[in-house]
């Protein structure tokens, strides 16, 4: 059996590979999930796995300690297989503020995702659309930038 693997990339000191093996030698965490689905209806499942908080924070993202509340810049970016993506925000993950639950998924009912991979699994979410099954890829980025705003075209305003 060939084991998935996704990376975890972007602004960290410490980027890696990682395969559910990786991830079951990590505290593990249960939860039951019930996410409305458009298509069809109330899905309940049982998760066990890290939480994504612990796995990237072992990863170092750059976090500037000179400046106050750096963390609040950084967005998380999940890709699954399939193409299907989602972003958090640090915040959402972090203890210190929304602290929200988020796993790494490494079972789905007692069902072991080695060869398919970790689930991204969002206990509070009420619709399951950022649920991402089969991860191959996180990035953590603070680096898009909130600059001065740019030059306005000459006979425009700027509004806001």
């Amino acid at each position: 059996m060939t084991l998935a693997e996704l990376a975890l990339t972007g602004d960290l000191s410490r980027p890696t590979r990682l395969t559910v093996p990786d991830l079951l030698g990590r505290p593990q965490h249960r939860v039951a999930v019930g996410f409305e689905c458009a298509t069809s209806g109330v899905q309940r499942h049982r998760f066990s796995g890290p939480r994504l908080h612990d796995v990237l924070a072992d990863a170092g993202p750059s976090f500037d300690p000179a400046r106050r509340k750096d963390r609040l810049r950084f967005l998380i970016a999940v890709t699954g297989k399939d193409g299907h993506h989602a972003v958090l925000s640090w915040a959402e993950i972090d203890p210190d503020f929304a602290g929200a639950a988020v796993l790494l998924a490494v079972t789905i009912d007692d069902t072991p995702l080695d060869a398919a991979g970790p689930q991204l699994v969002l206990p509070q979410d009420r619709c399951g659309a950022r649920h991402v099954s089969g991860i191959t890829a996180i990035r953590v980025d603070g680096g898009y930038g909130f600059g001065a705003p740019g030059p306005v075209p000459a006979g425009r305003t700027r509004t806001g």
